[in-house]
């Protein structure tokens, strides 16, 4: 980019433009030229043969996210058909969620998370949670999205290693039954809960 600001490249070929900034593969100095053109940060006018810097700031598309929604799941007990067919996108500003791959959002029912704290952020019904995909090793203490028979639910994952099971705690205001699972159960965990999407309010 100082380059860039300094004298016009255009000109030059892509291994010239290298030995200027001590690179020696020509395919590297292309695929960075192209993503700076992507994200809007210099323009390549290849028939006037000019490089120009058009940016130092991020576009407006490059602010956000798009989060697919991948249905719903209670947050009570599992009576909500897991679904992941892509229902629809999430716009989300960066500055609101931090990690965008594997990530997706279940629109949250029931009150059984009203009390939780998912990144400081308690579960309630419309709200969307953030679920990584990436992370299907709970820990003690994470919240989950669970698959049980075919049904999707949102709890806190806790392991009763003394009687071989796992147990699936509500904390809300209201009295919900823990859900208790044995090793061997049609269970899944499909990821871990990393946030909370507030609904609006007016």
């Amino acid at each position: 980019m100082k380059l860039i600001s300094e004298q016009n490249i255009g000109n030059l070929t892509l291994r010239e433009i290298g030995k200027l900034v001590h690179e020696d593969l020509p395919q590297k100095i292309k695929h960075h030229l192209s993503q700076l053109e992507q994200k809007g940060f210099i323009t390549i006018d290849s028939k006037n043969q000019k490089i120009t810097r058009t940016s130092t700031k991020s576009q407006p598309k490059d602010l956000f996210f798009s989060i697919p929604i991948l249905g719903s799941a209670n947050c009570g007990p599992a009576t909500i058909y897991a679904d992941e067919n892509v229902e629809g996108y999430l716009k989300v500003s960066k500055r609101l969620i931090s990690k965008q791959k594997g990530v997706f959002a279940i629109r949250a029912q029931g009150n059984s998370l009203n009390r939780a704290s998912v990144n400081g952020k308690n579960i309630e019904p419309g709200d969307f949670v953030m679920i990584d995909s990436n992370q299907i090793d709970a820990r003690d203490g994470d919240y989950v999205l669970s698959i049980i028979d075919g049904l999707a639910t949102i709890k806190k994952f806790r392991l009763d290693s003394k009687n071989e099971r796992i147990v699936l705690l509500a904390e809300s205001s209201q009295n919900f039954n823990p859900i208790f699972i044995h090793k061997d159960d049609d269970f899944r965990i499909n990821g871990k809960a990393i946030d909370v999407i507030k609904k609006f309010e007016e």
